[in-house]
């Protein structure tokens, strides 16, 4: 069977997406995960675009072993510069330098004619690979080029040292046909294909992200590129897991391999919703939630005596387990390291106290702890800056009655180490305490979007909250979450603001829309 390299870039191009940001400790808590999940390249971020973007790839560079490391580059000596100073510590560092090649990019937005342009490729792609071991050079809007030009452009950059060559569909405009077609195209004409490999890169304006990627592996592809759950800028990209069980569900079509773990499926898609604030749609295939439910009673009756009369693929198969060991008020330490273990997490000792000492409040007022409740204290804890000066929840009241005001007061720290206290009133309960704690904070703060859910079931489940805001003019969203709606929603808003003591987000001037 073909083995297929799986290029994941959740942290940039998913990253992307409007209304998230990842702060480093997230990032980084991701990537161990993505590499616990098997991909083979890990695209970290565009160390070029910020300060905390080029930190966080040399974080994740530093940390990640068992994956190639990569990042995003425009094709400028600085951009080429700057992140081989953010990879060059990876156990496998590469780079991903991209240059538009449509009629329609290369006139309207570079300003250059296909000769510059391939002048520029050419440069720049000798340029990196004088660092770098593993180049890959992108073709952005390859969908909208001229397949001749593409095959001039292509045989130049492989020349000058580029190992991987992407053909992305940047605006989701294919369709499969056309997409196998055009890589088929490159292989029967490019002299010097036998030198690079070929990756296929999709996003999914018109939904067909993942049957594209399929084309075009079966037209020659060795390495797909997409994100976890399909996030991503505008529709989104090629979502992995649908590939990845594609590829595992028909073999019979598809006789291709790749070296990721299906059993992981499931943590790193939950890991990356609670991290971005970007729920996964019920329906979704392979992990949403009514993925494996039934609710027809001629399904139902059908799957009782057979699974396979309407499940093709199993729960099993993506890491959901019906049979979770639940944890409660007497279980010990022991019991409770071994889970966490279990669920994939490494604490530090300091961290596993204080993850212990969470769930033993918990236990106080739920009696039954699930998997999902300790998933959500674990990646609480695991991504707290202990070391950056923040706002702190010291305390807090919110009066409510149907008769009365909504009033709320709340006691801060300041990131100065000051206790700073106030009430403010609201029409309701949250916009109280948010004008509160808006009150007490300095910064300048416009709260955009405001999301509520539970974290499983029952009237005792957590409160989980996302929130999104500007603040001083950057966008960032937050999350927290806790037993009471109330203070989960404000420790979401606060979660938020922090973001800016340590991830403050650079707008890039020319965006990386492959």
């Amino acid at each position: 069977m073909v083995r297929v390299n799986i290029f994941d870039t959740t942290l940039r191009d998913g990253e992307q997406s409007p209304g998230v940001n990842l702060n480093q400790l997230e990032k980084l808590e991701i990537a161990r995960q993505l590499e616990r999940f098997g991909v083979d390249i890990m695209e970290a971020g565009f160390p070029a675009s910020s300060k905390g973007d080029f930190e966080a790839v040399r974080a994740i560079a530093q940390t990640i072993k068992n994956s190639s490391i990569t990042g995003l580059a425009r094709a400028t000596k600085s951009d080429i510069d700057i992140a081989w100073d953010a990879l060059k510590d990876a156990a496998e560092p590469r780079l991903h330098v991209f240059l538009a090649t449509s009629p329609i990019h290369m006139q309207y937005k570079l300003l250059k004619t296909p000769e510059e342009v391939s002048e520029i490729a050419v440069d720049m792609v000798s340029y990196a690979r004088k660092r770098f071991p593993h180049v890959e050079w992108s073709a952005e809007d390859a969908s909208r080029s001229d397949l001749d030009f593409l095959v001039q452009i292509i045989t130049k950059v492989i020349d000058a040292g580029a190992t991987v060559i992407n053909l992305p569909d940047t605006v989701g405009y294919t369709t499969p046909e056309e997409y196998g077609r055009m890589f088929r195209y490159v292989r029967e004409n490019v002299p010097n294909i036998h030198k690079a490999a070929l990756s296929c890169h999709c996003h999914d304006d018109l939904g067909m992200a993942v049957a594209n990627s399929l084309a075009a592996i079966e037209n020659g592809v060795t390495q797909v590129e997409g994100t976890i759950n399909g996030i991503g800028e505008r529709a989104g990209n090629a979502s992995l897991e649908e590939i990845a069980v594609a590829l595992t569900i028909r073999k019979d079509k598809y006789p291709y391999t790749t070296n990721l773990v299906l059993k992981e499926i499931k943590r790193t898609s939950d890991l990356v919703s609670r991290f971005t604030g970007m729920k996964v749609p019920a329906n979704k295939a392979v992990v949403g939630k009514n993925a494996f439910a039934h609710e027809s009673g001629i399904h139902q009756d059908g799957v009782l005596k057979n699974t396979l009369t309407y499940e093709i693929i199993t729960p099993e198969l993506v890491g959901v387990s019906s049979n979770d060991l639940v944890l409660g008020k007497h279980s010990g330490r022991h019991a409770f390291k071994d889970k966490i273990e279990q669920m994939g997490f490494e604490l530090s000792s300091e961290k596993l106290n204080e993850a212990f000492q969470s769930f033993k409040q918990l236990t106080d007022r739920k009696k039954e702890v699930t998997d999902e409740d300790l998933f959500t204290i674990l990646i609480d804890i695991q991504t707290a800056a202990a070391d950056v000066k923040k706002y702190d929840l010291v305390a807090f009241q919110v009066q409510y009655g149907s008769a009365n005001l909504p009033t709320a007061t709340v006691a801060l720290t300041t990131p100065e180490g000051l206790r700073v206290e106030t009430a403010r009133t609201g029409g309701g309960s949250v916009e109280a305490l948010y004008n509160t704690l808006e009150a007490l904070i300095k910064e300048e703060i416009h709260l955009t979007d405001f999301n509520l859910s539970s974290v499983g079931r029952g009237r005792d489940a957590l409160a989980e909250v996302h929130v999104k805001m500007t603040v001083n003019g950057n966008e960032v969203s937050g999350r927290g979450s806790a037993q009471d709606v109330l203070e989960a929603s404000a420790k979401a808003f606060l979660n938020a603001v922090n973001r800016v003591f340590f991830n403050q987000k650079a707008v890039v001037k020319e965006p990386a829309t492959l």
